[in-house]
């Protein structure tokens, strides 16, 4: 079993210039962002950082809520050696939840033709109950059985370690062409591994 990220960390993506200022001080910092988050009445205390080749990682005692998140995203921003272009959003740590879309045709109506990925793709995109969802790698459409007409849509999704942006998308429905699809919850997708036991 492999270690992953800890629920109580906040990864902030920086560039190399800023995450080696930012460790430079990292002990007065520490200390004025735990000022930072008694003033807003936080239940969170920042403990140490540290980094890695491409981020910031703050570990806390609890994990942050968004407004935590905002409130330290804000105080790096304010650090007055730091480059504000290059401080991307802060986020807890991620990890890969997979979703199956079903209630569609494998081959078009009146065509022998099979439903395109990139049409897929497309939609999704451009639905709004899938905004703010990173999906990872290609989306995969099968048939349920081999000698079935009906298709599944397999979706690779990064997501909190909570699964709250998977779970907001459980039976959910949405058209593909014609077709009101439903959005369940799956296991691992066939040749995707990952270990569900990484995360504290």
């Amino acid at each position: 079993m492999t270690k992953g990220s800890s629920k109580k960390q906040i990864i902030i993506p920086l560039s190399l210039k800023n995450r080696n200022k930012f460790i430079e001080r990292s002990s007065s910092y520490i200390t004025y962002l735990n000022k930072m988050l008694k003033s807003i009445k936080s239940e969170i205390m920042a403990d140490f950082v540290q980094s890695d080749h491409t981020r910031i990682m703050i570990v806390t005692n609890k994990v942050a809520t968004s407004l935590d998140l905002q409130t330290i995203e804000k105080y790096i921003k304010e650090i007055y050696q730091i480059d504000l272009e290059k401080v991307k959003a802060s986020r807890l740590p991620q990890s890969k939840s997979y979703l199956k879309i079903i209630g569609i045709l494998y081959l078009l109506k009146h065509t022998n033709t099979p439903i395109s990925v990139d049409v897929v793709e497309t939609i999704i995109k451009n639905n709004h109950i899938f905004n703010n969802i990173a999906i990872i790698f290609r989306s995969r459409i099968i048939k349920v059985f081999l000698k079935s007409n009906m298709a599944i849509i397999w979706l690779n999704i990064w997501d909190i370690q909570s699964e709250s942006k998977t779970k907001g998308l459980i039976n959910k429905y949405f058209n593909i062409e014609s077709y009101i699809t439903t959005i369940c919850s799956t296991n691992m997708n066939l040749g995707i591994s990952q270990c569900k036991n990484c995360w504290k």
